[in-house]
């Protein structure tokens, strides 16, 4: 029997420690290569940022798309060459974004829109999200301004009326010719420099009179040879009535007139000459311009002006392309607005007597101008040339075997008797 090593007396608590603490367990080689360390911290690392990604994201679109504070539509115009800062500074200041620019700044880049903002004026609606005021001047989504150009005014008059529109910019450098420009309701954004409003204004009128001048009627006149000519006669009708059912009547009888080779007679071809394109004549026609020489003054000259006296809309064009199949010669107020035709002078003459005769009913006590005034060619006229308050036929104007008008103050009438 192998004898057993004797046993030494121990405490309970000597016994219940062990006689000997192992060591502890050595790594492994390959825990301990700094390749697998590097590649565990990366990993560390990569789950931290994804993370904290994750939580930046989720919060940066709480704050992208949170309603803005605007409590209105709002107009803010966004000035040319301004930075990302300078537009954020805009729209705090317009109450577009909050207090915290840097937000609007972060989403900038969040969006990847720093290159791609453009200046100009923007509606921003209500509660306009950080993401939507954005999306908007990145898109260059401008506002869209309405400019009505009335028709019948001249080119000088037009150029006037754009210079003194703060919504354009620039200056127009050649005044257009006459009748080039078409009036119409145009969308401009602010900025829009005037060379260019002019421009388009001059290209829709191209294309419209080319549309028209396809269509004409085959009836016309050989005084009406180009589309010019077209122009020049549907300017003169535009000047004389501003009622649309009358166009197409007014231009018969200036076709009619010039088949019979008669003058045309109309008062603002006389006015123009006498003004030119400052349109008005700011008082009524005087009898002795009548007769005065002028290229324009169709009662002197045969046929029609050598151009347009105004710059008429489309209505007048149609007009003059495809008139009224009638035979009327003569037109003259009627007292309401509009205009009485006839075929012959003396029934001309009956209309003349009747508005006369209307007049002195509601006739104002009025200081009486110099040198005899004579008439305008039609009430209702796009302006005030259509105000003068005299008769106007004189022997000169009418056939020989016509009695003579009388001369005391009566209404405008647009045409005389032919010579």
């Amino acid at each position: 029997m192998s004898e057993r090593p004797p046993i030494s007396p121990r405490s309970p608590r000597a016994a219940l420690e062990p006689e000997q603490v192992p060591p502890p367990p050595r790594r492994s080689e390959r825990a301990r290569n700094p390749f697998v360390i590097v590649g565990n911290a990366i990993i560390t690392l990569v789950l931290l940022a994804m993370i904290g990604t994750g939580v930046v994201y989720y919060y940066g679109k709480q704050t992208i798309e949170a309603p803005g504070p605007l409590q209105e539509d709002k107009i803010v115009n966004i000035p040319a060459r301004a930075g990302m800062t300078d537009i954020a500074e805009v729209l705090q200041r317009e109450g577009v974004i909050d207090s915290n620019r840097w937000a609007f700044i972060g989403a900038v880049f969040a969006l990847r829109a720093r290159s791609a903002l453009k200046p100009g004026e923007y509606s921003f609606q209500k509660n306009a999200s950080l993401h939507d005021v954005i999306a908007t001047i990145v898109e260059g989504k401008v506002v869209q301004h309405s400019v009505t150009i009335p028709e019948g005014l001249t080119s000088e008059q037009i150029v006037d009326r754009l210079t003194d529109n703060d919504l354009f910019a620039g200056s127009v450098h050649e005044m257009p010719r006459e009748g080039t420009l078409l009036p119409e309701t145009y969308k401009f954004p602010r900025g829009t420099t005037r060379e260019q409003v002019i421009q388009r204004m001059q290209s829709a009128q191209k294309r419209l009179v080319t549309e028209i001048w396809e269509h004409r009627s085959q009836d016309l006149p050989p005084n009406i040879r180009t589309p010019q000519d077209l122009v020049t006669l549907a300017s003169i009708v535009e000047k004389e009535t501003g009622k649309p059912d009358e166009r197409s009547r007014v231009a018969a009888v200036f076709v009619n007139r010039l088949k019979q080779k008669i003058k045309l007679q109309s008062d603002p071809t006389i006015i123009y000459g006498l003004v030119g394109g400052k349109g008005t004549l700011g008082r009524p026609i005087k009898r002795s311009e009548i007769t005065q020489p002028s290229p324009y003054n169709t009662y002197v000259i045969e046929g029609l002006p050598p151009g347009p006296i105004s710059n008429p809309g489309r209505a007048s064009l149609e007009a003059a392309a495809n008139p009224a199949r009638t035979r009327d010669l003569y037109f003259v107020a009627d007292g309401t607005g509009g205009h009485a035709f006839t075929e012959t002078y003396d029934q001309h003459q009956k209309n003349v007597a009747k508005l006369r005769s209307m007049e002195k009913q509601t006739q104002n006590d009025t200081a009486e101008l110099p040198d005899d005034p004579a008439s305008t060619a039609a009430a209702g006229a796009p302006d005030a040339q259509a105000a003068v308050p005299a008769a106007r036929p004189t022997a000169a104007k009418r056939p020989p075997a016509r009695a003579q008008a009388p001369k005391q103050p009566g209404t405008a009438q647009s045409t005389t008797a032919p010579q």
